[in-house]
């Protein structure tokens, strides 16, 4: 992150006994550089800090979408696959989402769910690490992972005859044998925000002589992830949370361009075949990123996404992580000042390096305390039994967003205590 970056919100934030929260709050929005993306979305006078669920609605999207309803398929129909370019989304949305990433072109392929290409990916990373003999026989999966991950882990497992290993993802350099085939880690865990260490996990696989996926759900368009940088190995990621692609906005796969060659999928189908309109009975694998699909795409919805990845034209990844952290510290700060000591407890990192795009706040109270934040206009979400979490978009949400959060916390606490 450039010191450019960090020196923005630096210098925002004096003593708070000279002046309150809510003044900081507004100098902060003043100062911001991606305060005009807030414009671009549909959005109403509450606080949405929710972005880590579901994104908000980018406001150019419903023209574009009723382009593709009414022209695309009400009136070319058939032609479009080829005229208003169908055939080529996955990839060339895929290459997109690329820079968001740290991903060069032609490595990622949009399409299907996440659950779908973590299989994709686990299965195609035992595979990758059975080219090297030796008897690899064991799959590592962050114990602490969103539950789908660890079920598709589990099931690719019993499918190719691995040993499913739980591990924090702190534990896993020790964990690490020269029996491990894969590694499947998310970056930020769904919880509590903590960022794991992605560069350094991943080298420690590769030291193992292991293959490293990583799952970005909670960390595309938050913060810079450096697949290339860093050597990573195969990747998946959603697009409905922080890239705003809608409710079930289809998912994608990064598969490095040095195992694209040798990457075999565990569900081959048509799309990613070298000759797709052949039909023939064997199956011969497409290259590059093509290899990644499967089925027919699913054009609607992947046509929306390609739409709502306007909104970050001319944004930088650093700008993004520097506004988010700042966001978040401030968060914390303004929690720290209104809410009565004992009543919430953060279970995210302080440390920047530790730290994703979200604040989970631990709550004894926590279901009816979000429900009445939400009933104020303060939209977080609820993980059972106890965590509050509240995810912090930077193209949208401001610095007044924060302490407005914060302060109706502090009342909606003391309405629960009086209760």
């Amino acid at each position: 992150m450039s010191e450019t970056s960090r020196d923005t919100f630096r210098d925002a934030s004096p003593d708070a006994s000279r002046e309150t929260f809510r003044e900081r709050a507004l100098k902060l929005d003043a100062a911001d550089p991606l305060a005009a993306q807030r414009e671009l979305f549909a959005l109403d006078d509450g606080v949405y800090l929710d972005g880590n669920s579901l994104g908000a609605l980018p406001l150019h999207v419903p023209a574009r979408v009723q382009d593709v309803l009414t022209r695309q398929w009400g009136e070319l129909r058939i032609r479009s696959w080829g005229e208003s370019g169908w055939w080529t989304a996955p990839e060339r949305i895929g290459d997109r989402i690329a820079p968001l990433v740290g991903a060069a072109a032609g490595q990622i392929v949009v399409g299907d769910s996440t659950s779908v290409n973590v299989f994709k990916a686990v299965g195609g990373a035992t595979r990758l690490a059975s080219l090297g003999g030796g008897g690899r026989d064991e799959i590592l999966v962050d114990a602490t992972t969103f539950p789908t991950d660890g079920y598709i882990a589990a099931s690719a497992a019993r499918l190719t005859g691995h040993r499913i290993v739980p591990v924090d993802p702190a534990d896993v350099p020790s964990a690490l044998g020269d029996r491990t085939a894969a590694v499947l880690l998310n970056q930020v865990d769904f919880r509590t925000g903590r960022l794991h260490d992605l560069p350094g996990l991943t080298a420690a696989v590769h030291a193992a002589g292991a293959i490293a996926v990583w799952d970005l759900c909670h960390s595309a368009g938050a913060l810079p992830v450096g697949l290339d940088e860093h050597g990573v190995d195969l990747a998946v990621g959603c697009t409905y949370k922080y890239l705003n692609g809608g409710p079930g906005s289809p998912a994608y796969l990064y598969v490095a361009e040095r195992h694209q060659a040798a990457f075999d999928s565990p569900l081959p189908g048509w799309n990613s075949h070298a000759d797709p309109f052949g039909m023939t009975p064997d199956y011969a694998p497409a290259d590059g990123s093509v290899r990644g699909r499967v089925g027919t795409p699913d054009i609607v919805s992947m046509l929306t996404l390609e739409a709502a990845l306007d909104v970050w034209d001319g944004v930088s990844v650093d700008a993004i992580r520097a506004k988010s952290l700042a966001l978040t510290d401030f968060f914390l700060e303004c929690v720290e000042a209104y809410v009565p000591e004992g009543r919430v407890v953060s279970v995210t990192p302080v440390a920047h390096a530790e730290r994703g795009s979200q604040v989970a706040l631990r709550c004894a109270e926590a279901e009816p305390v979000m429900r009445r934040l939400i009933e104020r206009g303060v939209v977080g979400d609820l993980r059972r039994p106890d965590v509050l979490r509240f995810g912090f978009t930077p193209l949208y949400v401001g610095f007044a967003d924060a302490e407005r959060a914060a302060r109706v916390l502090a009342e909606v606490l003391e309405e629960t205590r009086q209760a």
